[in-house]
């Protein structure tokens, strides 16, 4: 039996119709981002590390360009993405992919010892992203790793602020970006039942746009041991 419909899922078609649109330009404009952001590729580098090559997520996948890093370093890398045309552009990366929603990922219980969330929880509200973090820690095995990474805020715009654009990459679109809070968003994954295991907030490096990001390195629990019996 299919799982019902999660909130926000239904009302996501512009943005991956959006997205579908931009595809191609996208990729080309962010497609090779990682070989100038040696912080990033650093944070990434201690997940595959904690995840000791099982299989790691990258939620959002865009064109796949941070899934092939994860790749690289170990792991056993898929891709999720809202947009069947982002995903097509991971798949000719060698990411294996599939299109699904972050508030009802195509992911089986407990079935990754990491994942990845790069720039795609900024488009969901509150409410959505609580059960983006449900859907996260629902997906992650006890002990498995999530890095999440966000904007928090840039020259116009504070924490809690959105952004809705019309046009990008020459394409009409249909997206909203929001400006998170990295406290109210460490409450929102612990309200989840993942613990933060170390935050990191730094400033616009050069060529990418003139934002503050937060990463958030959390993990799933392990359940504590059974007593035996007396």
């Amino acid at each position: 039996m299919a799982r019902p419909e999660r909130v926000g899922a239904a009302s996501h078609r512009p943005s991956r119709q959006s997205y579908d649109a931009i595809a191609a330009s996208y990729d080309e404009a962010i497609g090779d981002e990682l070989n100038s952001k040696p912080l990033d590729r650093a944070l990434l580098a201690a997940l595959v590390e904690r995840c000791s090559g099982g299989v790691v997520a990258d939620l959002g996948c865009g064109p796949g360009h941070v899934a092939a890093e994860l790749a690289r370093g170990g792991v056993v890398a898929l891709g999720v993405d809202l947009s069947p045309g982002m995903c097509r552009r991971a798949l000719g990366r060698g990411v294996p992919s599939a299109a699904g929603d972050l508030v009802d990922l195509p992911l089986a219980d407990s079935s990754l010892a990491g994942l990845v969330c790069w720039y795609a929880l900024i488009h969901l509200t509150e409410e959505e992203r609580a059960v983006a973090y449900d859907e996260m820690a629902r997906v992650l095995a006890p002990g498995g790793s999530a890095l999440v990474a966000f904007h928090t805020g840039d020259a116009e715009a504070r924490p809690g602020d959105c952004r809705r654009l019309e046009s990008w990459m020459g394409e009409p679109v249909e997206l909203s970006f929001y400006f998170l809070d990295p406290a109210r968003e460490i409450a929102a994954a612990e309200s989840a039942g993942l613990r933060l295991t170390a935050r990191l907030d730094r400033l616009p490096a050069g060529g990418e746009h003139p934002s503050t990001r937060s990463y958030l390195l959390l993990e799933l629990p392990e359940p504590p041991p059974s007593k035996s019996a007396a």
